[in-house]
């Protein structure tokens, strides 16, 4: 591996090579920190990725399940020896709170767990035959080389929910993490070589989307594509890669609602709604964007999440006593501050936050809107920040109108001691993911994954469900 200080190369072919210029990493919460440099991949180094993950394919689609299965655990084990350092790692260059990149980086290893775990399981089923003396039954097979395409957000669990099922279910990888975010890449892709991955299942590209994105998405030898991301990129990818009969699986974008009916628990709701809206300051797909409360309860409500707004605090989020970390980069902080320009030409009531923190990061305050428009831009467009804009609707059938009017369809909650309520809400809301008296944010690894509408390519990451993805099925008539 290139190693001069903090400077890392491209992982291709088992081994860490140079690239074609550097790619520095900077510290969001003071941007003038270089937190390490990383090599600018080419057109030309994807060819070779590529190269290496198809010359690697048959040998790791006839490796035993098993022995796939024994890499994934101890890769898990490797992160978790190593959580706190990748955990400081994290906040660096993405900016969450220490304590959130620990529940990351402990995330990671245990998703590597569960599809260690998933490679002993039945991979098919024996069918009853109308003939005589045949044996039918099915098994799944690798696509081949898939390629992964993951955000800055979660920089090493999103990674791993995509690689871990690849390579359990015999698949190569061709992986080219976000340029924001490189380093937790290199830290999972060190603890999967280092746990045995023979060479050119997994290779790593880093650099920048305008240089390597094409060639990736478009390259001959990608059987399948994964993406999380933005939507009018995501789409993107879908609609060069249907053509050319290429596999596309899409994580997008949210507008997560939660619904606060009268009978709530008021201090339960404010927690999981502000939880849900201000935490990784915001900047995930599952966050709360929307409150809706009944009216009732409306004034009572507001008091306590815009008090709880202003006691948050704003940093570096290596800093213990840091409740809200930095946005991760100039962009996305400025993308952010023109929603509040958005909000405030809309005519919405600032309640709180409302404008940029002090520092010399990227720093936002925890804002909340009152009176927000359900087909106002603030509530109906993703945001990916700090901001929530709370909305009244007069009972639950209002509220799952209001909440169901977006084009996203990703994570809704509901707040409520009511059965009939909560059992009205899951079944009526157009999301991938439902949750009662939870925040919107949260997936467990054997849970399934996704979104509706919008939010995805209607198909499920984690759990039992990602074999749906990366596999295909083989039906085979045996007769004796």
């Amino acid at each position: 591996m290139t190693r001069n200080g903090t400077s890392f190369g491209l992982f291709i072919d088992g081994r860490w090579r140079d690239g074609d210029g550097a790619l520095e990493n900077r510290n969001p919460a003071a941007p003038g920190e270089v937190i390490s440099t990383h090599a600018l991949a080419t057109p030309a180094d994807v060819d070779e990725a590529y190269a290496a993950a198809r010359a690697a394919a048959p040998g790791w689609r006839r490796t035993s399940p098993i022995a796939r299965g024994e890499i994934l655990y101890r890769a898990a084990a490797l992160l978790a020896e190593r959580a706190d350092a990748i955990a400081a790692e994290l906040t660096a260059e993405e900016g969450k709170t220490l304590a959130e990149a620990r529940g990351e980086a402990g995330r990671a290893a245990a998703i590597l767990r569960f599809f260690a775990g998933e490679c002993a399981q039945p991979m098919g089923d024996v069918l009853p035959s109308a003939a005589e003396r045949t044996l039918l039954y099915t098994a799944r097979e690798p696509l081949g080389v898939v390629c992964v395409i993951t955000p800055w957000n979660f920089p090493i669990a999103i990674p791993a929910w995509k690689i871990a099922p690849a390579l359990a279910y015999g698949n190569t990888v061709v992986f080219k993490p976000s340029d924001l975010t490189p380093l937790c890449a290199i830290r999972l892709a060190e603890a999967l070589g280092e746990a045995g991955l023979p060479a050119g299942v997994l290779n790593l590209l880093t650099g920048m989307p305008g240089q390597i994105g094409d060639a990736l998405t478009s390259h001959a030898e990608a059987d399948a594509i994964s993406f999380t991301g933005s939507n009018p990129v995501g789409r993107a990818i879908q609609a060069a890669a249907v053509p050319r009969g290429v596999k596309v699986q899409l994580e997008l974008g949210g507008k997560n609602p939660v619904i606060v009916l009268p009978d709530a628990d008021l201090d339960l709701a404010v927690d999981l709604t502000m939880r849900g809206a201000m935490w990784s300051t915001g900047q995930k797909c599952t966050a709360t964007s929307r409150a809706i409360v009944h009216p009732s309860i409306a004034d009572a409500f507001t008091e306590r999440v815009v008090a709880a707004a202003r006691e948050l605090r704003v940093g570096d989020g290596a800093a213990e006593r840091t409740n809200v970390g930095p946005l991760v980069s100039e962009r996305q902080r400025d993308r952010v501050l023109e929603y509040l320009d958005v909000a405030r030409g809309e005519g919405h009531e600032l309640l709180a936050g409302g404008g940029p923190a002090d520092g010399d990061g990227w720093f936002v305050e925890p804002t909340v809107y009152g009176g927000v428009g359900p087909d106002s831009r603030i509530g109906q467009e993703e945001i990916f920040g700090p901001v929530l804009g709370l909305m009244t609707a007069g009972d639950l059938d209002e509220a799952l109108r209001i909440a169901n009017s977006v084009e996203f369809g990703l994570s809704a909650s509901l707040i409520t001691r009511d059965l009939a309520a909560a059992l009205a809400f899951a079944r009526e809301a157009e999301v991938g993911v439902v949750h009662v008296n939870s925040e919107t944010a949260g997936a467990e690894p054997q849970a399934p994954f996704g979104g509706m509408k919008r939010s995805s390519s209607h198909s499920r990451e984690q759990g039992k469900s990602a074999v749906d993805f990366f596999t295909d099925t083989k039906t085979i008539y045996i007769t004796g």
